[in-house]
Formats: structure tokens, C-alpha cells, sequence
């Protein structure tokens, strides 16, 4: 290399040469190897500038063919666990918009919030009241008692949150909505049966503990493998308490098709309407859960 910088400072108008020839020098070839053939080749030859150009010119190309070799055999790591497909960035809020928000308010929204919560209580309602609870007492074989009817609407409450959740901070303030509207719904419901005010609230304290806890295994199966996911509705849809494996294999169906349903759903249409529509326990026509039908919005008098 001292070779070369000596030489070539002996011509006029080469110096930009010397630092491209010291990069390319030290990133293919070792540095003694190169001084002795560039030693040699200045010793018998005159260096002038088309020599030069030719001398650099190969290491160009050998540089580019290392690095295009490089290229082709990069590898990752990285899997998409939830979808198949990239997941959009978070949406880009303002200074005063996070401040706002760090204080416990919430900021502008993409739609009207009082919209938003409209749609949150439809969504609900869809939950509770577009399920056939009597084919998950039979299939499942649970007891028809406001346990079990919690245990199945949490399951599709679930399933409603992962999906809202993927729409932007309005979808996180329409999924604080639709639990607030599931407690309210709860507690109107265990007044209904005649439920004393003491049990009641045990009851529903112990309901939190178990939504939460189910919220989080439930969120690590759909994440994760079959097996997971059986483990979640074992311990929390059926406390345990489920001898055939026939009926986790066809909750564990269940879950999986009706999150691939609602991802199917556009995200703009659950926000202004909240409708969903869900999919039998057992499917007659499989093919018809890829093509969910679009629901109407419809604001008249807000």
C-alpha cells in the first residue's frame, strides 16, 4: 500500500484514486498481497491514468461480486407470529396530544368519540346477543348458569379486543368501551337473577381476576401454537374441568377461524358501526368465512 501512495503521488491529477483503491484494497484482498502485485506492476509500467482507471475498474467489480454474494446469503431470524403480513406503525401523534394523553385524557381521535362509543356498545351487543349459547352449553357440556354465560362472552369479547386493538389509538379507546359496557351488562344481569349485593360484588371481583388472566393466556396462545391456545380454554373456558379432548379441538377451531373472520372485516367499518357477525360452532360451509359481508353505517342523529 505505501507502494501505491508513493507512486501515485508522482502523477498529477490521481490523488482522488488513492483513498478509492485503499477501500476497495482492504475490504477484498490482504494487505501484503496487494503491495506486492501493485509494487510489481508500477516497478515495470509507467502508471497513468487509463491504467489506473483499469486497475481500480477490477477492483470495483470484484468489491460489487463479493458484495452482491454477501447479499444472496443474508438470512433472518424473524417471524410473523399474529399475521402474515407486516403490521402497520403506530400512528404519529403531536408534543401536545402526548402530553394530554400522559395525563390520563385522551387526545383527537380519527372519529368522534361519542361515535366510537356507540360502536363499542353495538360490538358488545353483538357479542352477547348474535351468540347461540345453547350450542356451547350442549357442545361443551356446560351448566346454564351466569358463569358460564360470562365464560363464553369473554371468550368473544376477546376476540373483538385483538381485533380493535390493531386500529390505531382510536381502536385502544373503543376497546376501553366495550369492557366498561361488559361489566355494566354483568352487574345489570346478576341483579336480574335476584343476586344479593355482597355476592354479587365477590362475584364480580372474582370475574375480573379470571377476565384478565384468561385476556393474557388467551393472548399467548392466539400467538402462539395449537397447543398453547388448548391450554388457555382448559384452564379458563373450562376451569379445568374438560375430560374430551374433542371439545378443545373444537373451541380451539372456533377461535381460529373467527379471529381469521374478523381480520377479513375492514378496520374503518368496526369503527363506525361495531356490527360483527359470528361464525357457527360448527361450520357448514367453510368456505364462507372468507367472504364476511361489509355492515351498513349509518350516523342518523348523531
Amino acid at each position: 500500500m505505501a507502494a501505491l501512495v508513493r507512486a501515485v503521488k508522482c502523477q498529477t491529477g490521481m490523488p482522488q484514486w488513492i483513498t478509492v483503491c485503499s477501500g476497495l484494497i482492504q475490504s477484498t484482498l490482504p494487505q501484503a498481497q496487494w503491495d506486492r502485485m501493485l509494487y510489481g506492476t508500477l516497478q515495470r509500467h509507467e502508471i497513468g491514468r487509463p491504467q489506473l482507471n483499469q486497475v481500480c475498474g477490477g477492483l470495483i467489480q470484484t468489491s460489487g461480486a463479493i458484495t452482491q454474494q454477501r447479499r444472496m446469503l443474508h438470512s433472518t431470524d424473524k417471524f410473523l407470529a399474529a399475521k402474515d403480513s407486516l403490521q402497520p406503525s403506530e400512528e404519529k401523534v403531536g408534543a401536545f396530544t402526548k402530553i394530554i394523553e400522559a395525563m390520563g385524557f385522551t387526545g383527537p381521535l380519527k372519529y368522534n368519540k361519542w361515535k366510537i362509543k356507540i360502536a363499542a356498545l353495538r360490538m358488545y351487543t353483538c357479542c352477547v346477543e348474535r351468540t347461540d349459547y345453547e350450542e356451547f352449553f350442549h357442545r361443551c357440556h356446560m351448566p346454564d348458569t351466569l358463569n358460564s354465560w360470562f365464560l363464553i362472552a369473554q371468550l368473544h369479547v376477546w376476540m373483538c379486543l385483538v381485533r380493535m386493538k390493531q386500529e390505531g389509538r382510536a381502536g385502544k379507546y373503543m376497546c376501553r368501551y366495550i369492557v366498561h359496557s361488559m361489566w355494566e351488562d354483568v352487574e345489570q344481569r346478576g341483579k336480574v337473577m335476584g343476586i344479593d349485593s355482597f355476592t354479587l360484588k365477590q362475584s364480580m371481583r372474582s370475574m375480573t381476576e379470571n377476565f384478565y388472566a384468561a385476556i393474557f393466556g388467551y393472548d399467548e396462545g392466539i400467538l402462539s401454537n395449537d397447543r398453547i391456545l388448548a391450554a388457555a380454554l382448559w384452564r379458563n373456558f373450562f376451569n379445568k374441568h374438560c375430560e374430551d379432548p374433542r371439545q378443545l379441538e373444537l373451541l380451539v377451531e372456533y377461535v381460529r377461524k373467527q379471529m381469521q373472520y374478523l381480520d377479513a372485516i375492514n378496520g374503518e367499518d368496526l369503527l363506525l358501526t361495531g356490527e360483527v357477525t359470528w361464525r357457527p360452532l360448527v361450520e357448514s360451509n367453510a368456505q364462507s368465512i372468507l367472504k364476511p359481508t361489509s355492515p351498513a353505517y349509518n350516523d342518523e342523529g348523531l
